[in-house]
């Protein structure tokens, strides 16, 4: 990857803006960057250089990385008039860090192999301090030789790095890795509620959990540091982005004929906290939705 002379991102969200940073501070490539907001782009300063749009980073960088909120949004950027589609060339990677479904991946993957152009999914897991610190967790889809194209690069804000799989693997393997946090957000919102009407203080209940066989990241961090003190701030990971994600995994059950009943539940919890005006608040709010039947 000697050629590799300018990187563009795309999208500097929560994430995609401190990943960002690492990556053109740790490389030493020019990062073409782009978003709709000028916020991000004026925070990065001198580390970047700001693109006027989507299709000037894709006619200028050898890699592209997406950051960006939903499948849905990747495809348009990808699929519009100036998008990345009609100004991509021949050799370059585009690496999708967003969570997208697996179908739109690999339809987005074999769009840009008509056009010489590799697509990866290499979607992101954790938080914003993780991400700002350079320690995510991202499980790529790929092949072997093409993984070690862009391993470089992940590293700069990632530590643990997951080849798991042909294109598209990526994506299943964060759809399911969210589903499962979901479901057990959802357990632990249950267990408190039971707890607080059976007269057990819960925060005693979370931290005995914690000390056995229902010990888990879920337990130690959106239970007692979210559910517990009731702390569900903005612009952390929302229940309409929870949602979205949750959809993605669904439709993933529903295409391999699974029956995702657990899965499904929480979609109501989802369903009621938006109904309830919660639907902004960092996701493990779903507990005030049974604290409400308490």
């Amino acid at each position: 990857m000697g050629d590799i002379k300018k990187l563009g991102f795309i999208g500097l969200g929560v994430m995609g803006e401190p990943m960002c940073r690492n990556l053109a501070v740790k490389q030493g490539a020019t990062v073409l960057a782009y978003d709709t907001q000028s916020a991000p782009l004026d925070r990065l300063g001198q580390a970047i250089v700001v693109a006027k749009s989507v299709g000037q980073v894709m006619r200028e960088a050898d890699i592209v990385f997406l950051s960006l909120p939903s499948g849905e949004v990747v495809a348009k950027i990808c699929e519009q008039a100036d998008g990345l589609l009609e100004n991509c060339r021949a050799g370059q990677i585009v690496v999708d860090l967003s969570t997208s479904p697996v179908e739109l991946t690999r339809e987005l993957y074999a769009k840009f192999k008509a056009k010489g152009v590799l697509l990866m999914d290499a979607p992101v897991a954790r938080t914003r301090a993780a991400a700002e610190a350079g320690t995510l967790s991202i499980m790529v889809g790929g092949l072997e030789h093409e993984f070690t194209q862009i391993l470089p690069y992940l590293s700069t804000f990632a530590t643990e790095i997951t080849l798991c799989g042909p294109v598209g693997s990526g994506q299943v393997v964060k759809i399911l890795n969210n589903m499962v946090l979901f479901e057990t957000v959802a357990a632990l919102s249950e267990a408190r509620a039971i707890a607080q009407k059976a007269g057990v203080d819960p925060k005693k209940l979370f931290e005995t959990l914690a000390l056995g066989s229902a010990d888990s990241f879920a337990l130690r961090n959106h239970g007692l540091k979210a559910i517990i003190p009731g702390d569900f701030p903005e612009r952390a990971f929302s229940v309409e982005y929870a949602a979205k994600d949750l959809r993605y995994a669904l439709d993933l059950a529903e295409h391999t004929q699974v029956d995702a009943a657990g899965a499904r539940n929480v979609r109501r919890l989802f369903e009621l906290a938006v109904a309830r005006g919660d639907g902004d608040l960092y996701h493990p709010v779903i507990s005030r939705v049974l604290e409400a039947k308490v």
